[in-house]
């Protein structure tokens, strides 16, 4: 028998019903303050709780008012322009380094750092026969959902899985972190011969490189990447670890830990969060918006019919005709994004070496110029930048990696953050009181509530 997959007329009902009798008034959002999306008009975050791991700074009180700033970035205190160049300026790899960091609260020694990694190469194995029964057996032309699947059902193959002690949920985020790749890009090659009918190849991911090298490795079907790949990929994942504990999916991980879940549940539910295309996917949006620019405009130096196309995207007159000109604009940061001034000389250095001079300055153009359009189109509370979705999906591009796995990648940098945040919510929860006047404060708002919504 099939899966159903048939809206009748039954269905079409019932939806009706549900457009009737499930709307909320509007305005009461505004009268009790409640957030939508996790973030209000002014960009503020909704706090599930405290947080060390990371910080962003986009606003300054100067003078006692609230001023906006260039954007700031810190893990575990320390800014990411810091951590950036200690590993850029000794052309090493960063991931593994800024993972410790992440994890522990303090950056490894040579000897811990070594140790690290030798525990990331030991732990990147998954269970005998995974790859044959679980990620290749009902392949999704969807990797985030792959990927998904794949993590609850590690579950079956972990004999402590529901243990939430702080050593067995180390040992399973740790070994999440460096089988995250092997998910990721195994299920992508089943997709592609089993959906696309394409060829497939399985490489093994080596102890002895670092987590952006066996990326490429068992990617490509030579196994071959650059220096300078390898090098923007590890940047790319770095800045791309974590975001302050308010983004979507980091709340999602903070709030399902606080119930007492298991490691794979808490993730899982992050995966769901991230694969949204208002968190995860945007790079993805961007790399088609400039597609389509690119369609629709005749000289990529002419910078009056590049506005011209940017301000048909503001009225909703091209490409997806969502009135967004995505990669710019950032619901926390202002004037600038960290992350997208750390990468971007080193997109240009992959561009110049990919022959890709042309394309870089077409972005280079729309960062300088749409926040001038916006400006003069629209209203806005705080400046408007490019953020690192604006220069990822086109480093990702440039670097063949297929687009299904844009989103993929991400989460592969962002389980990092995802497994320090869990760590310290279970470190902590155990230890807050919830004043009783808060449940019956509550209580008293929704019994006014009820009878309005």
């Amino acid at each position: 028998m099939s899966y159903n997959q048939k809206i009748t007329k039954e269905i079409e009902d019932l939806t009706a019903k549900c457009l009737e009798n499930l709307k909320i008034n509007q305005s009461l959002y505004k009268e009790y303050d409640v957030q939508r999306g996790l973030r209000n008009l002014q960009g503020e975050g909704v706090r599930a709780g405290l947080t060390r791991i990371s910080e962003i700074t986009a606003f300054k009180k100067i003078n006692g008012e609230k001023t906006p700033c260039d954007g700031e970035l810190r893990y575990q205190g320390i800014d990411i322009h810091e951590l950036t160049d200690g590993f850029l300026k000794e052309n090493r790899f960063g991931f593994e380094e800024i993972s410790y960091l992440m994890l522990f609260g303090h950056l490894p020694t040579d000897t811990q750092l070594k140790d690290f990694m030798l525990l990331l190469g030991e732990q990147r194995s998954l269970p005998k026969n995974f790859t044959r029964d679980i990620i290749m057996k009902a392949p999704s032309k969807d990797m985030m959902n792959t990927l998904s699947r794949s993590v609850l059902t590690l579950y079956a193959y972990d004999t402590k899985a529901d243990d939430t002690s702080l050593a067995n949920v180390l040992r399973q985020c740790i070994n999440l972190i460096s089988t995250f790749p092997m998910m990721c890009v195994y299920g992508y090659h089943a997709y592609n011969h089993y959906i696309r009918d394409k060829s497939m190849y399985i490489h093994r991911p080596s102890n002895n490189l670092s987590t952006a090298e066996n990326i490429l490795l068992m990617l490509r079907e030579d196994k071959k990447y650059s220096d300078l790949e390898a090098k923007v990929l590890d940047l790319a994942m770095v800045l791309h670890m974590e975001h302050g504990g308010g983004n979507n999916s980091t709340f999602t991980t903070h709030v399902v830990t606080s119930s007492g879940t298991d490691t794979y549940s808490a993730i899982a539910a992050a995966l769901g969060s991230l694969k949204g295309p208002k968190h995860g996917g945007a790079n993805i949006k961007v790399v088609e918006m400039f597609k389509d620019m690119k369609k629709n405009i005749r000289d990529i130096n002419d910078e009056e019919e590049i506005k011209a196309y940017l301000l048909k995207l503001l009225r909703k007159e091209a490409f997806d005709k969502a009135g967004l000109i995505y990669g710019m604009g950032h619901a926390v940061y202002s004037l600038s994004d960290p992350r997208a001034n750390i990468f971007k000389k080193y997109v240009e250095q992959l561009a110049n070496a990919k022959n890709k001079h042309n394309d870089f300055k077409l972005y280079s153009a729309v960062e300088r110029l749409a926040p001038e359009v916006i400006a003069h189109e629209r209203h806005i509370y705080k400046g408007v930048s490019a953020n690192i979705d604006f220069y990822s999906g086109f480093v990702y591009g440039m670097l063949d990696l297929p687009t299904e796995l844009y989103t993929p990648i991400f989460a592969c940098s962002r389980i990092v953050g995802w497994s320090a945040h869990r760590i310290e919510e279970l470190i902590n929860t155990d230890k807050i009181i919830r004043p009783a006047y808060m449940a019956v404060k509550e209580h008293e708002n929704y019994v006014e509530m009820k009878d309005r919504l």
